[in-house]
């Protein structure tokens, strides 16, 4: 694969069976060249291969979240198709008839986009999250606008800018068209993740309210009941002890199950799955904690579901891999559903003939997103959306090895070049994820496969820190005076990769130790960072979008404050602590040359993270080079614009040819 096959890639998404298990709707999404941007389509295939899959939607647009109505009749999804009068594009709500006659309707059109679509049982509503605009956005002349009061933390979003002042709140809209939008919870407080009581006149749905508690709770609001003046319009059923969210409605509307943990101030950790009583407030107690991994995978788009025996089928992190679950609400110890070498996306359950239908996309290291369909465990592929992408890329397969590293397993995986010789040595390209709190592992990864046609030997691991192991892996590096001690970023995290690089190094004798290079993004590019002010083994170095001086991260990012939960201390109660742990302090001793890559509208580690590196760079005389993306955000590499996305993948591999790769 080369940056100019970035435009290939398609993906497969968010599969939703029909209420009677015979079909799956599903999201193919592509990238427009010309437009320079996205496109996705609604598709539908049926699950027992019957018939071949079919478009229900043009893909001119970004057409996505496909819902059943509880009768099968109808899709609801999103789109942004909609203009208003200067031709600018609007966010639009629709239902699409299927298997019956009639045309596309549309329910709603706003400025803001819709997410969480749910039907009401009765299916005479739809449940959505919508953002309201406050009164600064009344005047499309910025000159205009009035100034932004700003009185409570997490003001900003990365990819979204100010969201204070333009809470997500939780709406509903009859399918019948004969009313528009209704805000059932109006409030400044984020809501999402809607779920339906049996009832169809009561909503769950997690809320984050402002201030510094940083907790996510989860709130029962009926959308029957008139607002009363100074009264929350919500019923907390949490305590903001933790961060809970996907609530699901049991059965009986007498309890709820949510996924989350009971810890604020304790992140990362696992996330598990719990019941909570609708009549009382209190925490979650826990139903999956006899499996230690997060029950919340970080690539997967989709909540627990129920299955049709009552059952929950959940995901989970497992070493480089995503699995589904089954989960009861008794004692009965959850079930392996789907699992190998592969990450599981996305996911639906239902019943067909009586017998059991599991939904799925996947992905493996050689293969990106398709779906999948198991009935009563007989597995179908249904999609084969990337057939000629891969023919004609030939993606490397990589080979899973573990490291020893102050005797802990470490799961690495290492691919080899195209055209690979044994008979020769290759320079080496060493990948430090983000996060840290998320995994490599089995799933197709472009930037790898671009490593290696590029003549490279690539290298991924799972240092401690991370996410699909036990909770002790990912508290390791929580700070020294963390109340869960551990070493802190640049500790055990540190030593576990410069052990997969020695392992790499001794199990592979076709890599040239004279030319490693190493390159990661956030708290990968931390670590990168890191590396090459604490050591002078990589010959070359790529730091993108990275936490460079956590101190003034803990000022400027859109989750300042969040940092404290993994460090100890506050930042304003021990300032040093995080200048100890910070590369910026220790750039002196920096003899690599380094890239520094980042993006104008990055939040999440904003531009000054780079800046800073670079400006201490310069003054010092150190060799680097600095690239700054304009109107992008911390996703570039994600969903940046294709022509970014490729753009940057030239200049790291040009960078690291110049420096790694022989002259001719």
């Amino acid at each position: 694969m080369k940056p100019s096959d970035i435009v290939s890639l398609t993906n497969v998404s968010d599969p939703q069976l029909s209420p009677d298990g015979s079909h799956v709707a599903y999201v193919v999404s592509r990238i427009d060249e010309d437009a320079n941007t996205y496109r996705s389509q609604i598709w539908v295939v049926a699950t027992d291969g019957s018939s071949p899959a079919r478009a229900l939607t043009a893909g001119t647009h970004r057409d996505s979240s496909p819902r059943w109505s509880p009768d099968g009749r109808q899709l609801a999804f999103t789109s942004a198709r909609a203009k208003d009068p200067a031709g600018k594009t609007k966010a639009s709500l629709h239902l699409l008839p299927f298997g019956v006659p009639g045309e596309t309707v549309t329910l709603a059109e706003a400025d803001e986009g819709f997410g969480g679509l749910t039907f009401s049982p009765d299916g005479a509503w739809l449940a959505v999250s919508h953002r309201v605009r406050g009164e600064h956005y009344q005047s499309d002349e910025i000159g205009r606008r009035p100034p932004r009061k700003i009185e409570s933390l997490e003001f900003m979003l990365n990819g979204e800018g100010f969201v204070f002042d333009r809470p997500s709140n939780i709406h509903v809209v009859p399918t019948d068209g004969s009313a528009g939008l209704r805000n059932v919870a109006p409030c400044s407080s984020q809501c999402g993740a809607p779920a339906w009581f049996g009832d169809s006149r009561r909503i769950a749905f997690a809320v984050e309210e402002p201030g510094t508690s940083f907790s996510t709770d989860i709130a029962v609001v009926d959308v029957g009941a008139a607002p009363v003046d100074g009264a929350a319009p919500y019923t907390l059923l949490t305590d903001g002890s933790g961060r809970f969210t996907s609530p699901l409605v049991v059965e009986g509307d007498e309890r709820i199950v949510a996924s989350g943990h009971d810890d604020v101030w304790w992140f990362p950790q696992n996330g598990h799955l719990g019941t909570l009583e609708v009549d009382a407030v209190g925490t979650p107690e826990w139903i999956t904690q006899d499996i230690d991994r997060t029950w919340m995978p970080f690539m997967a788009g989709q909540a627990p579901m129920w299955m049709a025996d009552g059952a929950i089928l959940a995901g989970i992190e497992d070493r480089g891999n995503i699995h589904l679950y089954r989960v009861t609400l008794d004692d009965e110890p959850a079930k392996l559903v789907i699992g190998g070498d592969r990450s599981v996306t996305g996911w639906a359950a239902g019943e067909l003939d009586g017998k059991t239908v599991v939904a799925f996309t996947a992905t493996s290291r050689t293969a990106p997103t398709e779906l999948f369909v198991a009935i009563d465990g007989a597995e179908t592929q249904l999609t084969n959306v990337s057939a000629s992408f891969v023919a004609r890329t030939a993606p490397q397969s990589g080979e899973h090895f573990l490291a020893e590293s102050d005797g802990h397993e470490v799961d690495c995986w290492l691919y080899t070049p195209h055209d690979f010789d044994p008979s020769k040595t290759y320079p080496m390209l060493f990948n430090i994820h983000g996060g840290p709190f998320t995994q490599y592992g089995n799933y197709y990864f472009d930037e790898f496969q671009m490593e290696a046609a590029a003549g490279y030997v690539v290298l991924c691991s799972n240092p401690r820190g991370g996410s699909g192991r036990d909770n002790a892996w990912s508290a390791a590096i929580l700070g020294p005076k963390h109340r869960a001690a551990g070493t802190g970023w640049g500790g055990a995290d540190y030593d576990d990769c410069m052990a997969v690089v020695d392992a790499a190094l001794e199990r592979y004798d076709f890599i040239d130790p004279n030319r490693l290079g190493v390159l990661g993004g956030s708290y990968g590019g931390y670590m990168t960072t890191w590396i090459v002010t604490h050591s002078d083994r990589f010959a070359a170095a790529c730091s993108e979008r990275a936490a460079n001086n956590l101190l003034s991260l803990e000022f400027a990012s859109d989750i300042a404050g969040v940092f404290s939960s993994e460090m100890g201390p506050t930042f304003v109660d021990d300032p040093d602590e995080y200048v100890r742990m910070s590369p910026t302090t220790y750039v002196k001793d920096l003899n690599t040359p380094l890239l520094i890559v980042h993006s104008e509208e990055d939040l999440r580690c904003p531009v000054d993270q780079a800046t800073q590196l670079f400006v201490a760079c310069q003054l010092l005389g150190k060799e680097v080079e600095y690239y700054l993306f304009p109107g992008e955000t911390h996703e570039l590499s994600r969903s940046g614009t294709p022509l970014h996305r490729k753009q940057r993948a030239e200049l790291i591999l040009d960078f690291f040819d110049r420096h790694l790769q022989p002259s001719d």
